[in-house]
């Protein structure tokens, strides 16, 4: 998979384990325009939960934080 020019590999593991994902490893991207932001960060957060919602927090113009359906962290920021 690719996103934002950016190639991922995931891989899933058929024992259960005791863990699962958190959000203290998370993917952070920054994005180069608004649309983009809003695009990448409204399909990740769909069926998700959004921790942080696209806003201004003082440290970027716009930042958001979202796990994706299956619990990947990930940070989307418009520098």
């Amino acid at each position: 998979m690719a996103l934002c020019g950016t190639s991922f590999l995931f891989s899933d593991s058929p024992p259960v384990h005791a863990f699962g994902f958190t959000p203290s490893s998370s993917i952070f991207i920054d994005c180069e325009s608004a649309d983009e932001q809003l695009r990448v960060f409204t399909a990740l957060a769909d069926g998700g939960q959004v921790r942080m919602p696209l806003a201004d927090y003082g440290f970027s113009q716009r930042f958001g934080w979202t796990d994706d359906r299956f619990g990947v962290s990930w940070q989307i920021n418009l520098p």
